[in-house]
């Protein structure tokens, strides 16, 4: 993860936002711009512009240095190894961050999400998200808001207790494995890093482009989500329902267009309040032989208030996409679920037992 290697690209020095000569650009056979290509889309910008910017969509030099900076002095201090002879944990783990109470977990070693801010036409942005102007998502509405702690409550700390029994619910969130959220059940990457919008998260931001004359696939090295995009046609039905949506895509020009409607009710984006009317329109566009730049538009009045637009560069890298084995040889999920029948076995006794 942390050993790829970008090709070198002219964002470094802004060319992003320029007009790129014709003979700059690889064509495929049919004279469009051939995507096909592998991308490492790992950024250290953020989705949401840190409030402390208002609306100033762009860093200065020195502030993208020192971001910069801090993110590699942070990464050095929390990737060092662990003591062999250092004592287990407290039962529960000892209450400070890291995973489960810190009992054991990714240190900073195993994360991926870039060295560096991106820029466009020579300048650093703040955030991916450039509308609205604060570079943040919209109000949620009701809706978006409910959606939001449906997906929260799912990740509630573990006390070592039944509380749901407590709750008396119909439905308990331990009742049936695919109840689980869709990350834990490997079944979409977690951030929407699938898309669509395709968004940078914190580790395994490699992507690779295959076109051909009638479609166009990008797979994600998370999880092993492959968007298949047709070029052409219409969506199906309203009940044909895809985690990732439908995809379809037209030229315009030198840019693809992908629409992409029929979003299940959980999708990639459900943890932002997404609902099954998520609209996305996206935009690819290759600027060089290593360089796409890619833009979104979010549309969904069942969640949010307000559309949302953002982009930012695809740099091509010379490493490969591999293989992500998430549930092969791993017990995590069917442990969650034997765990919770332990701790509604000891929540049945203590009540059998007047406690």
């Amino acid at each position: 993860m942390g050993n790829r290697s970008h090709v070198p690209i002219a964002i470094a020095a802004g060319a992003l936002g320029a007009a790129v000569a014709t003979a700059d650009v690889p064509r495929a056979a049919d004279g469009h711009p051939d995507l096909s290509g592998v991308y490492d889309v790992a950024t250290l910008t953020p989705l949401e512009r840190p409030e402390m910017f208002g609306d100033n969509l762009y860093l200065s030099a020195e502030q993208a240095q020192t971001f910069e900076a801090q993110a590699a002095a942070f990464r050095a201090a929390t990737s060092t190894r662990s003591d062999p002879n250092r004592e287990a944990p407290p039962e529960g783990g000892d209450g400070s961050p890291g995973a489960a109470g810190n009992v054991g977990g990714y240190n900073t070693f195993w994360i991926d999400n870039g060295d560096d801010t991106f820029a466009i036409d020579g300048r650093h942005r703040t955030s991916i998200i450039h509308d609205p102007p604060n570079g943040r998502l919209p109000k949620l509405t009701p809706r978006g808001q409910a959606n939001r702690a449906v997906f929260f409550s799912a990740f509630r700390e573990n006390t070592g207790e039944a509380w749901w029994l407590e709750e008396a619910r119909e439905v308990g969130p331990y009742d049936d494995p695919e109840l689980r959220p869709l990350g834990e059940r490997c079944l979409l990457g977690f951030g929407s890093t699938s898309g669509p919008p395709m968004l940078p998260v914190l580790y395994n931001n490699v992507k690779r482009i295959v076109q051909t004359p009638d479609h166009v696939m990008i797979l994600n090295e998370m999880v092993h989500d492959a968007r298949i995009i047709r070029i052409g046609g219409e969506h199906p039905p309203a009940d044909v329902r895809k985690w990732m949506g439908d995809s379809i895509g037209h030229w315009e020009g030198d840019t693809l267009v992908v629409d992409t409607t029929n979003f299940r009710a959980k999708s990639g984006l459900y943890l932002y309040g997404a609902t099954e009317d998520l609209h996305v329109v996206e935009r690819f566009r290759r600027l060089d032989e290593n360089t796409l730049h890619y833009s979104f538009t979010v549309e969904d009045p069942g969640a949010w208030d307000a559309p949302w637009s953002g982009e930012y560069p695809w740099p091509a890298t010379d490493t490969s996409v591999y293989e992500y084995a998430c549930h092969e040889a791993n017990y995590a999920l069917g442990n969650i679920m034997r765990g919770a029948r332990l701790l509604e076995a000891d929540h049945e006794q203590a009540i059998a037992g007047g406690e």
